[in-house]
């Protein structure tokens, strides 16, 4: 009889390209794998691996052998989910991710709902980019992801995951206190500066956003720093070196050499949940959406506050 934990070796090999890969993915080492793929081997009678260089190639045998694995897997998730939901228990092991800002912001709140609410339940939770979280949860490595987009860049659901919508999170300008903007109740889009500005790399969601903010205003982005962790953009704007966009979610405190100053209309950056829908069944999933909206609620946006964002659509249907 062949071993699922063979198998989903062997289809990690065979969906990252390595032995390596498939090891991080797994959270098992690279001997680890080797192993489980050896004993396929032996179970199956045939070659599974051959030698590529300093790594490895499947062979047609296992690449025939990895397809099947993906739908047995596939099964036994649809099986284990039917199962919970059978027995209405929120239990088992939910890995959960967030990107940054969230991981500070809504994951501290929400994982103390659901300790509270399901002692019972094992958590475990990654802190990722919102690209490489899609990815992970198609693939079956995390159960359930928090990601952002914004408004000129949605973001790409696969076939097969389903999405909640969480929150839509304001962002600021950030000026120094001796700016001649820092003590606007509020800013026209129009009147932001076109220079001196501090954003993530390129490439970055939130880089992309920026530029497509200050262009909307007519205006040519001048950055003069680029850096991809809020905290450290905000550093830059207190040192009088320039300025940032900055979400309200997960801010922290504000130094007393910077202003935050609203923007009209409003930018919005648009935060969801994400889960497989073959999954959708599992009751951990469905308390785990409920506890992130328990902890979205008081960090919705003001009532009546226009925006840049568009109406959210083709949502799946929540738990």
């Amino acid at each position: 009889m062949l071993d699922l934990h063979r198998l989903k070796a062997l289809h990690a090999v065979a969906t990252y390209g390595s032995v390596g890969a498939a090891a991080e993915a797994l959270m098992v080492t690279p001997s680890a794998i080797s192993q489980q793929l050896a004993k396929l081997e032996r179970e199956t009678g045939a070659v599974l691996v051959e030698r590529n260089g300093r790594g490895v190639k499947l062979t047609d045998a296992a690449g025939l052998l990895a397809d099947h694995a993906e739908k047995i897997l596939a099964l036994v998730e649809t099986a284990e989910a039917d199962f919970e939901a059978l027995r209405g228990a929120v239990v088992g092991k939910l890995s959960m991710a967030a990107f940054a800002t969230a991981a500070r912001g809504i994951m501290p709140n929400a994982l103390t709902l659901l300790k509270d609410r399901h002692p019972d339940l094992d958590l475990l939770v990654f802190e990722r980019e919102p690209d490489r979280m899609v990815r992970e949860v198609t693939r079956g490595e995390i159960d359930l992801a928090v990601v952002q987009d914004w408004v000129n860049r949605p973001i790409a659901i696969p076939d097969g995951l389903s999405r909640a919508a969480l929150l839509e999170d304001v962002a600021d300008v950030a000026v120094p206190a001796d700016h001649p903007l820092a003590d606007q109740r509020e800013v026209a889009l129009a009147d932001l500066p076109g220079d001196q500005w501090i954003i993530s790399s390129p490439g970055t969601v939130c880089h992309d956003f920026l530029m497509f903010l200050i262009r909307s205003s007519e205006k040519e982005p001048q950055v003069v720093c680029y850096a991809d962790e809020y905290p450290s953009q905000v550093a830059m704007v207190a040192a009088g070196h320039g300025y940032a966009l900055i979400p309200r979610l997960g801010r922290g405190a504000v130094p007393d050499e910077v202003r935050m100053v609203p923007i009209l209309p409003r930018p919005i950056r648009r935060v969801y949940a994400l889960w497989r829908t073959d999954a959708a069944r599992r009751p951990a999933i469905r308390a785990a959406v409920e506890a992130l909206r328990t902890a979205c609620a008081p960090l919705a946006l003001e009532p009546g506050a226009a925006s840049l964002s568009t109406p959210v659509i083709n949502q799946k249907p929540v738990p």
